[in-house]
């Protein structure tokens, strides 16, 4: 491995695995350890490992719960969990494979057998991860929706796109694979293009997402409107026919609220109705 790869060891009692922590180190490992699914979870937020041997029962938080936990973070969905386990029963193997494990160990652990199982899970992540990294090039970001509309997967250069134009999360509107294109115009004017790019896999759709400079797009109304990106999210329903109480209901706010916003929309793409509105929307956010 061209760099010393990190692995979380996350046990209860972490003294009990001295030998095996000191034979990573002696193979290039840096060791991290946890002692709860908690700690474990928290010291996630600072470093990214490049794989975790978890144990599967521990006090509070248990191994399957914590392993589905950082299974759910998309950022961390990528990292190989190995679990270690006194339990060699079927089901509880079948649990840590389902909650996102990809091998397990039974204690007592025996290092020369984790060694080898972890630098091939090691490797073969970091290939995938280097894969899934090369689809940036080309200046194309890419977004995987599961079956929900929620974020399955994102390459660096969606999730740097996505914490610039919509910090508080993804727009709800994107998970409609019947629009063309989804449009999100930046204060700079900069516009960032969303298309679909149909399934790939089961109940997962891929997004292709471009950033286009401002001299670069046409200029249309709805871009010199400097519509906020909340009012940009209501006008695209408000365009689909949605009622104030759906959007509303969509975006989780109140019918009043939505209304304000839908005035601001008014005024700033100078129309007086719901309609012309709508209408101007669809020709131009497609």
């Amino acid at each position: 491995m061209s760099a010393s790869p990190v692995v979380l060891v996350v046990d209860d009692a972490p003294q009990s695995l001295g030998a095996l922590c000191a034979s990573l180190e002696a193979e290039g490992y840096t060791v991290l350890v946890a002692r709860d699914g908690e700690s474990a979870l928290a010291r996630l937020d600072l470093a990214t490992p490049d794989a975790i041997l978890l144990d599967a029962l521990m006090p509070g938080l248990s191994g399957f719960e914590t392993c589905r936990r950082i299974k759910q973070d998309p950022a961390l969905s990528h990292i190989p969990v190995i679990f270690m386990t006194g339990l060699s029963e079927t089901p509880h193997i079948v649990e840590g494979f389902e909650s996102g494990g990809v091998d397990y160990v039974v204690k007592p652990v025996r290092a020369q057998e984790v060694l080898v199982r972890l630098a091939t899970h090691v490797r073969n992540a970091r290939a995938v991860r280097l894969a899934r990294e090369a689809v940036d090039v080309g200046g194309h970001g890419v977004l995987v929706l599961d079956a929900q509309g929620r974020v399955a997967w994102r390459s660096p250069q969606a999730a740097a796109w996505l914490r610039e134009f919509h910090p508080q999360g993804l727009p709800a509107a994107w998970a409609d694979d019947g629009v063309a294109e989804h449009r999100s115009i930046g204060t700079d004017g900069r516009v960032l293009s969303v298309r679909h790019a149909g399934a790939v896999g089961l109940g997962e759709r891929m997004l292709l997402m471009r950033l286009q400079a401002a001299s670069d797009v046409p200029p249309t109304r709805l871009s010199t409107a400097s519509l906020t990106p909340r009012e940009t999210e209501v006008l695209s329903w408000i365009a689909k026919g949605k009622t104030n109480r759906d959007v509303g209901e969509i975006l989780g706010m109140s019918p009043r609220t939505v209304n304000k916003h839908l005035e601001h929309v008014f005024e700033k793409l100078g129309v007086e109705t719901r309609a012309a509105a709508a209408a101007l929307a669809s020709r131009e956010l497609g």
